[in-house]
């Protein structure tokens, strides 16, 4: 974000026009998105104990949306687990876990391709916690690679909720990723998720220059 208005500033003191990249209202950033699961605050008090609340460990770049210092056990259909699944907070009104395919393989899963919050007829697991176990009928997926925009963000783009998008990445693993489903809402800050799959596909770095494309 300070690269971002640097840029702008020194564009405009030597009254040059902005490159695209500078004159979009904000400053695109990319994160790789891990595996993770949102719960409902029946199953954090399933897996927790009654009248248990959800910790802060880290916030994320989204406002309000923070990595829960929880974590539980996730039990694949051949009996192997994924432990310390961190869990994302605040809770919502539906239990879902995100995983890369990689994931997914090593426990056994077979799991489609959906947005966040598109979860029937999807497979589901059991998860652990301290103080018992919690089965998920379904909600078990793969996060459809996504992009939080503003209003002012999807106006700049010429997007609206539910395009798709292009997400170049340079660098010496450079490739583009197509169908990036774009995500709008007054509340988001310009931000593209990835997963670990294709985050590792292209050795994405913080330096890694990033270009969204319609």
């Amino acid at each position: 974000m300070v690269e971002h208005l640097v840029r702008q500033a020194v564009y405009s003191r030597l009254g040059k026009p902005l490159p695209r990249a500078a004159a979009a209202p904000n400053p695109l950033v990319v994160n790789i998105s891990a595996r993770h699961c949102h719960l409902t605050q029946e199953a954090v008090e399933t897996l927790f104990g009654k009248g248990h609340q959800l910790t802060v460990h880290k916030w994320l770049y989204q406002e309000g949306q923070f990595a829960a210092k929880e974590t539980l056990t996730l039990i694949g259909p051949r009996s192997r687990v994924i432990s310390n699944l961190r869990i994302l907070g605040p809770c919502r009104s539906l239990n879902q876990v995100e995983l890369a395919y990689t994931d997914a393989i090593a426990l056994g899963f077979d799991i489609p391709l959906r947005a966040s919050g598109s979860i029937n007829g999807t497979p589901g697991g059991m998860l652990m916690g301290p103080a018992g176990f919690f089965e998920m009928p379904n909600g078990v997926i793969r996060a459809l690679r996504h992009a939080h925009l503003s209003p002012a963000d999807a106006d700049y783009y010429g997007v609206k909720h539910g395009d798709h998008m292009n997400l170049k990445i340079g660098g010496p693993c450079g490739i583009t990723l197509e169908k990036m489903l774009c995500r709008v809402d007054k509340s988001f800050k310009l931000e593209v998720h990835i997963d670990t799959d294709e985050g590792n596909a292209c050795n994405l770095q913080p330096d890694t220059i990033c270009e969204l494309v319609k």
